[in-house]
């Protein structure tokens, strides 16, 4: 891109108040938790067995990661068509055993230590989820709700596992790890009690979380899911607990953006957790119907969350991650279209003039707000975004594709 489009576009939005200059900046800070399992289809190291507790990977394109090796080839990949420099997100089943495999609930640092050291040479931070599906042990779709002490020990040990996990990602790379629990629990049939399992995952969640750990090591959330494939009837672990739990507990929620009704947008959740939250976490993807887990488009939805993200000057306080899981295409290119769709959406609402905006809000001046709001639509965003892909040394627009074209001739055709 000529230095002239990105000039015409500065002059052009510093008329309505805004830096594009600052606006860049900023966005160059952000760090979006990409997650690994996009790259093998949910699929991990730890086992064999089909995913379970109401997930599906869907498609079988060719090309998918079947090692650790594998799978961080192809994020350096991704990350180098991504501008930024962001973090990896992390699933247990994800360790790395080396000929040494031992169950989930006795897992430990050093069968992370590849992924830390991959995060070290790279210098980007990891974030860790408890994986409380695809076991024998979650069969039945109950984990840390389970009526079987048993089962429920070996989740609630698990889990403690990866808070373990968690506080040495952020230890050993300076920068705190997110620890998302989320579970499966719920009934395919009208339950004939909705209170038990609930106070079961709540005496879970406070043996799990009763250690503490430094912030500066560790930030643990919880994400609720309105229902899943086989537990359309009753979720545990629903919106209502979860944010009761967390408020009680001082915790961060996790909003996913496919985890709720189809009417719901996370985009207003965002901005009421705020007032009461320091901080919260996301995890954005874009549910058709149901949480199916799409590749992030640049739509309406995306924007608003970016919106709301900036708006209230929250870059600093939303942890954004996104999730999902498409095997239909080829699977770095889901990556890459997805992160950059999230950066573009930041950058959109970097190029808002917020302050004025809520200021219009506030006297009534409605007319002029909605005016303005059109017509910043068609301002040359495009311009801004493709200098900055430039300044991050990443390709500009579609130019990213060959070589994800040419990565899959050479390497993802042959596996």
């Amino acid at each position: 891109m000529s230095a002239e489009r990105y000039n015409y576009a500065k002059e052009l939005y510093a008329k309505i108040g805004v830096d594009t200059d600052e606006a860049l900046k900023k966005l160059s800070k952000v760090q979006i938790s990409m997650q690994c399992w996009q790259g093998d289809d949910v699929q991990g190291f730890d086992s064999d067995d089909a995913l379970s507790g109401g997930i599906q990977a869907t498609g079988n394109y060719p090309g998918r990661a079947r090692t650790p090796e594998e799978l961080m080839q192809d994020i350096d990949v991704a990350f180098s068509l991504i501008p930024g420099r962001h973090r990896v997100n992390l699933h247990s089943s994800y360790a790395v055993f080396n000929g040494n495999k031992v169950d989930r609930d006795r897992l430990e640092p050093e069968h992370f230590a590849a992924w830390v050291k991959f995060a070290k040479e790279r210098g980007i931070g990891l974030d860790i989820n408890p994986t409380l599906f695809s076991h024998p042990k979650a069969a039945d779709s109950l984990t840390l709700s389970h009526p079987d002490e048993e089962i429920r020990r070996f989740w609630i040990d698990h889990c403690k596992a990866m808070r373990k996990v968690g506080a040495y990602f952020g230890k050993e790379l300076g920068t705190p790890a997110l620890n998302n629990i989320w579970i499966p629990d719920g009934y395919k049939q009208t339950p004939a009690d909705r209170v038990g399992p609930r106070v079961r995952l709540k005496e879970s969640l406070d043996e799990i979380l009763a250690e503490k750990y430094d912030d500066a090591e560790l930030l643990d959330c919880l994400e609720s899911k309105l229902f899943g494939i086989g537990l359309e009837s009753y979720t545990v672990g629903s919106s209502e607990f979860y944010m009761t739990y967390c408020a009680k507990n001082n915790l961060m929620c996790l909003l996913d953006s496919g985890h709720y009704h189809p009417t719901e947008v996370i985009s207003d959740k965002i901005a009421a957790l705020l007032v009461f939250s320091d901080k919260v976490a996301l995890h954005v993807s874009r549910g058709v119907r149901w949480d199916s887990d799409h590749v992030v488009n640049f739509d309406d939805e995306l924007k608003e969350i970016a919106k709301e993200i900036v708006r209230n000057d929250a870059l600093d306080r939303v942890i954004i991650g996104l999730d999902y899981f498409d095997a239909s295409i080829n699977r770095i290119a889901a990556w890459v279209i997805g992160m950059r769709n999230m950066m573009k959406a930041l950058l959109f609402a970097l190029l808002t003039p917020n302050a004025e905006f809520k200021k219009m809000q506030d006297e009534g001046r409605f007319t002029e707000l909605l005016a303005l709001t059109e017509e910043l639509k068609s301002y040359p965003f495009a311009d801004v975004w493709d200098a900055f892909c430039e300044q991050q040394g990443v390709p500009v627009r579609e130019e990213w594709l060959e070589t994800v074209k040419k990565y899959e001739t050479e390497v993802l055709s042959v596996r």
